[in-house]
């Protein structure tokens, strides 16, 4: 099952299932997928079951229509975007140190060790700890609230001041906070975590500079767990045509580090179960058109797509207003 949201040409937000024969159907009664999650947290249901439950008499939607129009959300927020966290984690993907690395090495030293790849190296012998036992925690970084994000199909702003705008294909996991603190997982979708990553490449220590930035996750949640083995697409439209393409893969079979150890190392910190909050959380990529010498212009569009996911994620490049308000005196 898929799940995703949209407005109604009336401006009504709903929610909508793809279910396992493919259909695409209205799921009644219910207006965003945290009130739904929220529901099936205090039933002690399965999101599935809770959604299975509600689909008598359900109408069928044109998912492809809906993005087409500009009318489709990003398949989880919450109603105070003050209430949802933008995080992500690095350096998880088997292969993610190299571009990073070639970023931030040593010219002076060339056999030394970036911090870049100790802490992949860290990921690579205690990333996948047994169970019951907690492995290594990653490299984390915080890219904004639920204001900074973009919905399928809208452009992402860069900001005036920006070196880079460029895309990081990513998948997502989904979260909400039940009442008692308990994080509850929804399901993931593919996520473009965009960055600058000429202000990174300056200094690794600007890299928490480099992820404040907008993002964009969906159309679709996947309910469920993540396949192993996620293989994708990542590609930059431009006038029409391809201006630079490359597969991408995730899953844990591709990753240094478990899903439940990045989640562990996440959740761990009170702050991060606060009852009703959303989560959206970033698990990686080794997949960069930076790392190719591309360079993006405004009105490019970032694809990326990968079959479980259903609809791919579109964005285009776009620039935030230019100028930074001086701060005043009181």
């Amino acid at each position: 099952m898929r799940l995703s949201q949209f407005r109604l040409e009336t401006g009504e937000r709903r929610v909508a299932a793809v279910l396992d024969d493919g259909s695409a159907v209205v799921v009644p009664g219910v207006a965003s997928t945290h009130a739904l999650a929220l529901e099936a947290i205090g039933a002690g249901q399965r999101l599935a079951a809770a959604v299975s439950a509600r689909l008598a008499g359900a109408e069928p939607v044109d998912l492809e229509a809906v993005l087409r129009d500009g009318r489709m959300l990003v398949p989880l927020d919450h109603p105070d975007p003050a209430h949802a966290y933008i995080t992500g984690t690095g350096l998880t993907h088997l292969g993610s140190a190299e571009g990073r690395d070639k970023m931030h090495k040593d010219l002076a030293d060339p056999s030394k060790l970036t911090d870049s790849m100790k802490m992949f190296k860290k990921g690579i012998e205690a990333g996948k700890p047994a169970p019951g036992q907690t492995g290594v925690a990653p490299e984390w970084f915080y890219k904004g609230d639920g204001s900074t994000v973009v919905a399928p199909g809208q452009p992402l702003p860069s900001p005036s001041f920006a070196l880079d705008a460029g895309e990081e294909p990513e998948i997502v996991g989904l979260y909400v906070i039940g009442p008692d603190g308990t994080p509850f997982r929804l399901g993931f979708a593919l996520g473009n975590e965009f960055s600058d990553h000429v202000t990174e490449r300056e200094n690794y220590l600007y890299l928490a500079h480099s992820k404040l930035r907008a993002s964009s996750f969906g159309p679709e949640i996947l309910v469920g767990p993540l396949p192993g083995h996620v293989a994708g697409v990542s590609r930059i439209l431009r006038g029409g045509g391809i201006r630079w393409q490359k597969p991408f893969v995730s899953g844990e079979d591709n990753m240094c580090h478990a899903i439940a150890n990045l989640e562990h190392h996440h959740f761990k910190y009170g702050l991060f179960r606060r009852p009703g909050d959303v989560h959206v959380h970033y698990f990686g990529t080794a997949t960069l058109s930076f790392s190719d010498g591309i360079r993006t212009e405004p009105g490019d569009v970032f694809e990326i797509s990968a079959p479980p996911f259903g609809l791919p994620l579109r964005n285009a490049v776009g620039q935030a207003p230019a100028g930074v308000p001086a701060v005043r005196a009181l």
